[in-house]
């Protein structure tokens, strides 16, 4: 895990204290709202239906036990005792007051956090696989990458004012958990067939809100110690020709459309030409300083099988079911991952309260070699534990509500918090989900149905990615009125696809019964049990589906 220099935590220290003296100001009204919102914006403060909201980084998804405790502490302190994690592998706090930010900051940069760039037209919090340096599937660790880029764009003077947010994925393995070709850029860690060097898939102009796009491939290959000097390409071309006079049409997506793949993979490749040589092209001791911060832990010798936990796996019905659905084979003999979900009937999607986090930081420390992993699906992950703890980590779990059987099941939904917080939102999400969940929370019909995804957006900007769930749902306002419309056939993964309509939206009281009419159609027209919901889908097509919904 990265560690701050102290040319690091001096410069956070100076931005808490600057931002400390624009809060300052504001309070006092010396500044408007219009003046303060570029500053608040640039220190991951929105301003929601009815507070502020402060979204904190997490580089790559990567946490240590001490900054998931410092986490939960604010939220005990100056929240209403939670946060929620974000699909962008951030945490969201709804309910700071204004004079307490600056403390806030101050709290989160002892432990080297910060809410930087975490909104604003500027690089976001770059994501990544959360199952970075420990899946088998894993061709090579993208998470030193991931810091380069954070490094690299972090106060970057050219790109702080962009004509649009701008949001960078990584991924190093086979199956994509990091949704790289729904960002602005993508990153796919990949083998050169003939020189047999690892370097990059770039894609460029993925996005979803009002106009989903999945990115293009502008380069097959590009050598690792180009990154930077690409993306600054890639950037510079953005920032001149990305368009300002309308926010509708500012995205990169957009330019990639209208100026064409070709087109633009031109003008990347000719401003590459110009900079790849200069002062951002890595070498070799760029790359063994930032993996020395990535090294494998000293893992234990272990045997892959364990008399206790196999006895158990046997016994016991429900942790049987736990150890099915929510762990996966780690690369290290005798080790699990765990996935811990935030996904019950009880809680909105994604929120954990202070004293679960405070929980979960104790099993990192007892379990998992004191780190936590934040997902793109809004759950948590603890990627070391071994094998033979299993048993007493499920029993921990358990009384936390933190061990819910449904990782990438159709109760594992996405959801934005939709009009219950946000400004911007047009229909509530959370009510439909826990509705969901409700009608659903059923053992048997979640392991029949298999993999399956819902996700849920409150409006067009679509932050619970609906547009790329296989059964993807968004609320809009039709004339006062809180209706759903039903998208089929998404994908988020490898094989990413934009969700199609299939006809007109449902009221707030019909939609629960239109997903378990969808879900039925797949059921009885699957060729097996093996055979996905999306499988089914681009089998049979919309027809199927729509004729029961619509009739």
């Amino acid at each position: 895990m990265y560690q701050y220099s102290d040319q690091d935590q001096q410069l956070l220290l100076e931005r808490v204290a600057q931002f400390r003296g624009q809060v300052a100001r504001r309070l006092k009204g010396e500044l408007s709202e219009e003046e303060f919102k570029h500053q608040r914006l640039r220190n991951g403060l929105y301003l929601q239906l009815h507070a502020y909201m402060l979204r904190v980084a997490i580089p790559y998804g990567l946490l240590s036990s001490d900054q998931m405790r410092t986490l939960a502490h604010i939220a005990r302190k100056y929240d209403k005792g939670y946060g929620h994690f974000s699909t962008r592998q951030n945490i969201q706090y709804n309910w700071p007051k204004l004079e307490d930010v600056p403390d806030i900051l101050d709290d989160l940069a002892k432990v080297e956090m910060h809410a930087i760039q975490t909104s604003g037209n500027c690089i976001r919090n770059t994501t990544s696989d959360p199952l970075a340096s420990v899946a088998r599937d894993e061709l090579e660790d993208p998470r030193p990458y991931c810091e380069l880029i954070r490094q690299w764009s972090t106060f970057h003077p050219e790109f702080n004012f962009l004509p649009r947010k701008f949001k960078i994925a990584v991924s190093g393995a086979t199956q994509d958990r990091a949704a790289v070709a729904v960002h602005d850029i993508g990153l796919r860690l990949i083998k050169n067939e003939t020189s047999g060097e690892n370097g990059f898939e770039v894609y460029v102009g993925g996005g979803l809100g009002r106009t989903p796009m999945i990115g293009k491939v502008i380069r097959s290959f590009l050598p690792k110690e180009d990154m930077l000097t690409y993306l600054e390409a890639i950037l510079r071309v953005y920032n001149t020709l990305g368009r300002r006079d309308n926010i509708y049409k500012a995205r990169i997506k957009i330019l990639v459309h209208e100026t064409g793949e070709d087109k633009f993979r031109e003008l990347v490749e000719a401003e590459w030409e110009k900079i790849k040589a200069g002062g951002l092209y890595l070498k070799d001791e760029d790359f063994a300083w930032v993996k020395g911060f990535f090294k494998d832990p000293d893992y234990e010798l272990l045997p892959d099988n364990d008399t206790e936990f196999e006895n158990l796996l046997l016994s016991n019905t429900d942790f049987a079911r736990w150890v099915d659905k929510n762990i996966e084979l780690h690369k290290q003999s005798g080790y699990r991952i765990v996935y811990l979900s935030l996904k019950t009937a009880h809680q909105p999607p994604g929120d954990v309260t202070a004293d679960q986090m405070d929980a979960i930081a104790d099993l990192a420390d007892k379990y998992s070699l004191s780190q936590i992993r934040t997902t793109h699906r809004q759950n948590l992950v603890l990627s070391d534990v071994k094998l033979q703890d299993l048993p007493a980590l499920w029993e921990e779990l358990k009384a936390l509500d933190l061990a819910t059987p449904n990782y990438n099941h159709v109760t594992d939904i996405i959801s934005c918090p939709g009009l219950d917080y946000c400004a911007l939102a047009t229909a509530r999400s959370i009510p439909i989900s826990q509705a969901i969940t409700e009608r659903f929370d059923n053992y048997d019909f979640i392991n029949d149905l298999g993999d399956v995804s819902i996700n849920i957006s409150g409006c067009i900007n679509a932050c619970g990615h609906h547009h790329v769930a296989n059964i993807g749902i968004l609320g809009v306002n039709k004339k006062g009125t809180e209706v759903y419309q039903l998208t089929l056939g998404g994908s988020a993964r490898e094989d990413a696809a934009i969700g199609k309509i299939i006809g007109p939206a449902f009221e707030a009281d019909e939609i629960v019964d239109a997903v378990e009419k969808v879900l039925s159609v797949y059921l009885e027209n699957r060729e097996d049990p093996e055979e996905t919901f999306l499988m089914t889908y681009r089998r049979l097509g919309q027809a199927f589906f729509k004729e029961r919904l619509y009739g």
